[in-house]
């Protein structure tokens, strides 16, 4: 049996083959790359219609190419917090906000949660900007035609191809509106949201399984009989995809954005441990939780440095870098993108400081980088603190696998700590693939 995997992204889309262990086949990848509607007001938007046609090119391409052959599982690796309004028909009334988009506001006339600190302990969230809890209300103040009911991205294009597509707990703890215990909407995140009955996705029971719709079947006969797994939150999958599946091990992701997390076993039903007032908390599945905390700066500070900067490319950029040792760049600060939950700083907070007219353009990224890798480190001090212990680490991502600088950055932030590397640039897909295999370990 091979395994499809779907990585559904910010900055690309990707389908790619695994075989029966959930190891990439060589050659079997395509990839759309895609571009976030970004503006002065905090705006950080995709077009919903265009995502779902990346998608389809993708697997127009596997299909000609011959690669959708023995595919009897799909599996899904989707970005969180991303949500988009629909009308009655179900066509979208806008674009989709992105976690990138800090524009949404709290109403004035609705009261905030009755116990913060129990709120946060529920749902492993706060009233937040990034959550659905403020943008439904917002979405639905700003809208030309009230909406009808609001999906993520994964349920929208997942929704276009499947016979169903509930929401997955992994995607639902994402909304901040999941009571993490119970699996079920908590009421009182409902009630902050202002949400109506019938206004969000249904969530996927255990053991759910999708179909492909019969148009689908004929388009991609190759994926006409397999099963379609429940999609993990990119963040969670990239733990899984790492090999940091328990409470020694801890995953620091950078792609876009940049993450560090901790996952543990806490079953549906289970107490949930104490969770520090600056870490997030989401579900991987029905037996997993993962705990950390996120920044909105990554390997999006590569692509604006390399843009604005006129920085060299590839091996002329890492030679240069490797000039400048870990700490030895400017100070600066790197939330160009502002804060992500708890923070409440708005897009363009970042800051360079420290510069003269012999400052090269190469020690201002390398101090951007090095500000995300002591952001990872302080907050790691917090995530340890929930399994009182000290754990190792394991770097991640694309734009950790594109700079042997950056990776040497984050170890000297780290240390003393065990860190090392895993070079699978496909460590999202794979752990969705994992997960859904029941694999975990």
């Amino acid at each position: 049996m091979n395994i499809l995997a779907l990585d559904l992204g910010t900055s690309s889309v990707r389908a790619l083959l695994l075989d029966a262990d959930a190891v990439p086949l060589p050659g079997a990848l395509a990839r759309r790359r895609l571009t976030v509607a970004v503006s002065d007001d905090g705006a950080g938007t995709l077009d919903g219609p265009a995502y779902l046609g990346a998608l389809v090119e993708c697997l127009d391409e596997l299909a000609a190419a011959g690669r959708l052959t023995d595919v009897g599982l799909v599996a899904t690796s989707a970005q969180w917090h991303s949500v988009l309004p629909l009308d009655r028909a179900g066509r979208p009334l806008g674009p989709v906000l992105t976690w990138l988009d800090t524009r949404p506001y709290a109403p004035v006339d609705v009261p905030g949660p009755v116990d913060a600190a129990a709120f946060h302990r529920r749902t492993g969230t706060w009233v937040h900007r990034c959550f659905w809890n403020i943008r439904l209300p917002w979405l639905r103040s700003h809208a030309g035609t009230a909406p009808a009911r609001f999906v993520g991205l994964v349920e929208f294009v997942l929704g276009a191809l499947l016979d169903e597509a509930p929401m997955s707990v992994s995607q639902a703890s994402g909304t901040g509106l999941l009571d993490l215990r119970t699996l079920d909407w908590d009421p009182e995140a409902l009630r902050i949201a202002q949400v109506r009955p019938g206004e969000l996705p249904a969530l996927a029971p255990v053991g759910w399984q999708g179909r492909l719709r019969a148009e689908g079947a004929r388009r991609w006969p190759g994926l006409a009989g397999a099963v379609w797994a429940e999609p993990v939150g990119d963040g969670a999958a990239s733990n899984v995809g790492s090999g940091c599946v328990t409470p020694d091990r801890t995953a620091v992701t950078v792609g876009t954005s940049a993450a560090v997390r901790l996952v543990q076993r806490i079953p549906a039903g289970s107490d949930l441990p104490d969770l520090p007032e600056r870490l997030w908390r989401y579900r991987v599945d029905h037996d997993h939780v993962v705990t950390g905390a996120a920044y909105s700066s990554g390997g999006n500070l590569f692509t604006w440095a390399r843009r604005e900067l006129r920085l060299p490319e590839g091996a002329a950029l890492e030679a240069a870098l490797a000039r400048i040792p870990p700490g030895g760049g400017v100070p600066a600060d790197p939330r160009l993108g502002g804060d992500r939950p708890p923070g409440g700083a708005p897009a363009g907070s970042g800051a360079l400081g420290g510069i003269g007219f012999g400052t090269a353009a190469v020690e201002i990224v390398a101090g951007l980088m090095d500000a995300v890798c002591h952001q990872v480190a302080a907050d790691l001090v917090e995530l340890e603190s929930t399994v009182r212990e000290s754990t190792e680490v394991t770097l991640g991502g694309g734009a950790i696998a594109a700079s042997a600088w950056w990776r040497g950055a984050f170890a000297a932030a780290l240390a003393p700590r065990v860190v090392r590397h895993e070079p699978n640039p496909e460590i999202g897909a794979t752990g969705a693939a994992l997960v859904a295999l029941g694999r975990m370990g």
